[in-house]
């Protein structure tokens, strides 16, 4: 999961929804990638990392980190 992407649109009061419409992309994907089934292609990391005005490594940070200690929980 990309916890800070989702922090930032939290914070930002953007809904997932309407952040699809900005994006020109489908709302199941948006949806994928926030929640770390899907990887962005760079194009699209760079333009959510513009609409959102943050640092595109920021956003992007801490996906394995986060995958690797579900892992060990299980």
């Amino acid at each position: 999961m990309f916890t800070n992407l989702k922090l930032e649109l939290w914070r930002k009061g953007i809904r997932q929804n309407r952040f699809a419409q900005m994006l020109e992309v489908d709302e199941t994907m948006l949806s994928k990638i926030i929640n770390g089934f899907r990887e962005p292609n760079q194009v699209l990391r760079a333009r959510i990392a513009t609409l959102l005005e943050c640092d595109e490594s920021w956003l992007f940070d801490g996906a394995l980190e986060n995958e690797s200690t579900e892992r060990r929980v299980r």
